[in-house]
This record gives structure tokens, sequence and C-alpha cells, in this order.
């Protein structure tokens, strides 16, 4: 082959080539991918923005298809270089941009997004508590799948504001990873348990804790309980004694009145016999009940000394002797069994007054009255029911 000739074929080769490699993408208009996020470690439901703008492609093509890969076997396809995707599931998820021209020529680049998983809660309860009584809450068998620290926020009950923020729902009772807990009263005690780990994801739990009430046995208990004052009262005036029979200890109604006898008796001071009688009124006033009663002094027999008497049976209806009961602590019992409508007769202070209505001469001597007024006794006897509370172990 002459000089001529092969400088032919050497130049139909390289118009072939040059043909070829525009066909096949080899040529320098096939594109370069480029892709960012904002952010490459999440925690799970997070969301991550993602750019390809940087990407290229030599002139005179220009790009017009991105294709998404989110490596969670979600996809998308937009006209521009941005996207966002949620992740929904946990693990190292590679994120791939496939960066199309408009010669249908492409290029791809990837990153790779860390998504944390929420710790896992492990509560540990016992089926129901009794009133008063300590019960265990383990979370102690909690963990974080990456194997991350984590720590604890326990709301003990979720209706109550301890923190006074307006929202019951966000205290933190404790950090640690178990609690004891006592409730005073029954019913369905509800909290919450919130862990979080090292990436700062959470996970909360709602739980409830059942409260049962005690059973208790009631005894009440019959005792007769006596006050007496003695004292001088002129005529004209009044002597007052206040008092609660009802008081046991500290406790103001600690009993249930159940009868009274009170009786007056006025001294007969310097003759066997004493013509006409001194007169005295004894009134008694009970606030709290509203009754209100009075006598006046007699004397049947001129022997024997003036006397009054203020008596009543009946007052509160008689409780069953011996029986059970179930309430969140023996006080609330107390409580609530002296307290029981129709039993709450004879409550809080007794209001005693003695008055002088008359005292006659003992003597008349010129006209003179050596004794204006009379000594006297009250003695008052109550009887009273005390409820005595035993608990009933099961």
């Amino acid at each position: 082959m002459g000089l001529q000739a092969g400088r032919a074929v050497s130049l139909s080769v390289i118009l072939l080539f040059t043909a070829l490699a525009g066909c096949t993408g080899l040529a320098s208009t096939t594109p370069i991918a480029e892709i960012t996020a904002d952010r490459t470690s999440i925690n799970l439901g997070e969301s991550v923005n993602f750019d390809a703008r940087s990407s290229s492609t030599p002139s005179p093509t220009i790009i017009d298809e991105y294709v998404w890969n989110f490596g969670d076997g979600e996809q998308k396809t937009t006209s521009t270089g941005i996207a966002f995707h949620t992740f929904t599931q946990a693990g190292n998820h590679d994120v791939e941009v496939v960066v199309f021209n408009d010669r249908g020529e492409s290029d791809r680049a990837s990153i790779t997004v860390f998504v944390n998983s929420p710790p896992t809660i492990i509560i540990d309860k016992p089926g129901y508590v009794r009133t008063n009584q300590s019960a265990t809450i383990d979370a102690s068998a909690s963990f974080d799948s990456e194997g991350g620290g984590i720590e604890f926020i326990w709301d003990l009950d979720l209706g109550f504001d301890r923190n006074g923020d307006g929202d019951p729902t966000n205290d933190a009772d404790s950090t640690s990873s178990s609690v004891q807990v006592m409730y005073a009263n029954s019913g369905n005690q509800t909290g919450s348990l919130t862990i979080v780990d090292d990436n700062g994801a959470t996970s909360t739990e709602i739980w409830s804790l059942m409260v049962v009430s005690r059973m208790f046995n009631v005894v009440w208990e019959e005792q007769q309980v006596t006050y007496e004052w003695s004292g001088y009262t002129e005529q004209g005036e009044s002597t007052t004694h206040e008092h609660i029979p009802g008081q046991i200890g500290s406790r103001t109604n600690g009993a249930r009145i159940m009868q009274v006898n009170a009786t007056l008796v006025l001294d007969r001071d310097l003759l066997p016999i004493q013509w006409p009688e001194d007169n005295f009124t004894l009134r008694l006033n009970i606030p709290m009940t509203g009754w209100t009663t009075s006598a006046q002094t007699s004397q049947d027999n001129v022997t024997l000394n003036a006397t009054v008497s203020i008596d009543r049976g009946g007052l509160n209806p008689w409780p069953e002797s011996d029986y059970t009961v179930s309430a969140d602590s023996s006080d609330s019992l107390e409580q609530s069994l002296l307290n029981e409508a129709g039993a709450r007769f004879g409550q809080g202070e007794w209001i005693w007054v003695i008055t002088a209505d008359e005292c006659d001469p003992d003597i008349l001597i010129d006209e003179v009255d050596p004794d204006s007024g009379n000594d006297w006794t009250l003695t008052i006897d109550y009887t009273i029911l005390i409820p005595r509370v035993s608990e009933v172990t099961t």
C-alpha cells in the first residue's frame, strides 16, 4: 500500500472511532454526578435533605433528570438536583443519585446515612399493689439496639403536675432504672417512662398499676365517759363549761356518741330544811348538731337537794357489732365510719350553761341573805362507741 493510501485508511479509522464513542457514552459529554446531605446521622423517623446540584455535564449537553434511590426500597425522580426523604427503617442506608443528561448519558454518586433506632423499653411490674404498700417498677432490662448508653425519665403520676408547668405528663420524678411507688388511693394509677439513648433518640411507654383497697375488720367498743364540775354561782349569774365528749386523743371526732345523762345538784347550805329552794336552770347547746335544750331545778321531797336532769338516748344508730369492710387505709376507714351520714349527732363542742335564776334567803336576819348564791355539782355521763379497726391479712 502506498503512503497516500495509508493516510486515507488511518483517517477512516479515526472517524469511525469518534462516531462509535458518541454512541457508547465514552465521549467527553458524559455527566459527572455529585451528592451531599445536610446530615448523615439521624434518628428513626427524621428527614434528610440531599443535594446533587453540583453535578455537571459538558456543553452542549444539559442535565435534565435525577433518579434517587434511598437505600430502603424507596425511589424518586426529580428534574432538579434536590430531594428530601424520611427514613422509617434503622441502619446504614446507601443513598444514590443517577444523573442523566439530554443525550441519555449518565453518572452516579452515593452517600451513606446512618439511621439510629430508638431504645427498647422493657418494664417489669406487679399485677397489682395494695394501698399504702410499696411496689417496684423495674426497667433495667431496657436497652439501645446500637449498644449505646440510655437515660431514664419517670413520671409516676400522669394526673398530677409536680413541676407546676401546666403539663402533668412531663414530670421527671426519677431518673433511676427502677423506682419504688406507693399510692394512698385505690384505682388505676398511670405513669410514663421515657428512655433517651446516646444519639438523642427517645422511646416513651405509658404504664398502669392497679391499686386495690385493703380489708379491715371493724369492732365497735362501748365506753362510759364521765365529766364532773363543781362551782358556786351567784343569783342572776351564769357559769359555762365547754368540752368535746367525742374527742379521743388528738382526734376531735373520735367516737360516736350514743347517750347522755346530765344531773345538776344544788347544795343545801345552812338549814336541814330550806324553803323555798333556790332555782337554777341547766342549758345545753351543741352548735354543730343544732340541738338546744334546758331544764329547771325541782324538789320532789323537801328533805332532798334540788336537782335538774337532761337525759337523751338514741342519739345515733347502733352499728353492726363485728364486720369486714374494704378501705384504702385504717385512718380513712375510721373517718368514714365516724362521719357516716345520719350518725354524726353530737359531734363537736358541747356548751353547758348553769344559771342561778333565784336564790331565796337562807335565814332572814335583818333582811340580809347570808348566801345569795348556791354551790352545785354537775355530773355528765356519756355512752360512746369507738371503732377499733384491724387489717385482715390475705
